[in-house]
């Protein structure tokens, strides 16, 4: 039997989290220690104790969640319990290449902290939201979309699975469509604890930045296959991990 991890992105973060793992695993708290050190911010102060609206913004979420995963990685690492592959959702496919032996967990930690900043710092000052809709066809929701894009930018981000297209844009656009698509016969349409419309092209000026960035970074081969955001595939021959990366800031997304 093959064991796959699979790493968690924005949305599933909480004040205390990661707090009985640092109290109980010396290996986790050596892992998050060090993730803590190349940071601006007091890393286990905001995880452990909040504040929540702080938690939930993109600069802080990023390398809070990286960090935790990190650290989660080594202990089972340590106890024999290692991936035969990995995928991450989002901002978890940092976590995915950090298990996989492609990033550092402090590089990761590093790359996810500037992320946070180039994603928020693209929509600063313009309401944004995500939501998730369930039980509606592509088809249908992609005309949903369509008529709420005289509200502004809204389009679909994240296929999670069959039943459930999470969209994102202009506040305004979003809820038209969302209106729209319960219209049409969508069963729920969530809201999204997230700070920002990720994988939409309004992330265009973050994915050029992140662009610039990955030049500076090594990229270490990787261990064991990672399945990718963009593709929902393991790595082709004529592609690279940072046009990957790049891609899937502003691109809609398989995993």
């Amino acid at each position: 039997m093959k064991t796959a991890f699979l790493f968690a992105g924005q949305g599933t973060q909480h004040v205390g989290m990661g707090r009985d793992l640092y109290e109980s695993f010396p290996t986790f708290r050596a892992v998050f220690d060090q993730a803590a050190q190349v940071l601006p911010f007091d890393l286990k102060g905001l995880c452990f104790h909040g504040p929540d609206e702080q938690l939930n913004d993109t600069r802080y979420t990023q390398p809070c969640m990286v960090a935790f995963a990190a650290g989660l990685n080594a202990v089972l690492s340590e106890r024999g319990i290692r991936p035969d592959c990995v995928a991450g959702l989002s901002l978890g496919e940092y976590s995915a290449l950090c298990a996989a032996g492609v990033f550092t967990p402090e590089q990761a930690v590093r790359l996810v902290a500037f992320r946070g900043a180039a994603m928020a710092d693209a929509v600063q000052n313009r309401p944004t939201s995500m939501a998730a809709v369930l039980h509606l066809s592509r088809a249908s929701l992609e005309d949903c979309c369509q008529k709420a894009a005289s509200h502004g930018v809204v389009e679909m981000a994240n296929f999670n699975c069959p039943g459930q297209i999470v969209i994102g844009g202009d506040e305004a656009a979003v809820q038209a469509a969302c209106a729209l698509a319960k219209e049409a016969g969508a069963r729920r349409c969530v809201p999204l604890k997230v700070s920002g419309p990720f994988h939409t092209s309004l992330m265009g000026p973050a994915a050029e930045q992140l662009k610039e960035r990955f030049t500076q970074e090594v990229f270490a081969p990787m261990q064991i296959p990672v399945l990718f955001n963009c593709t929902g595939t393991t790595l082709q021959e004529e592609e690279t991990i940072p046009t990957l990366l790049e891609k899937q800031v502003r691109s809609s997304v398989y995993l």
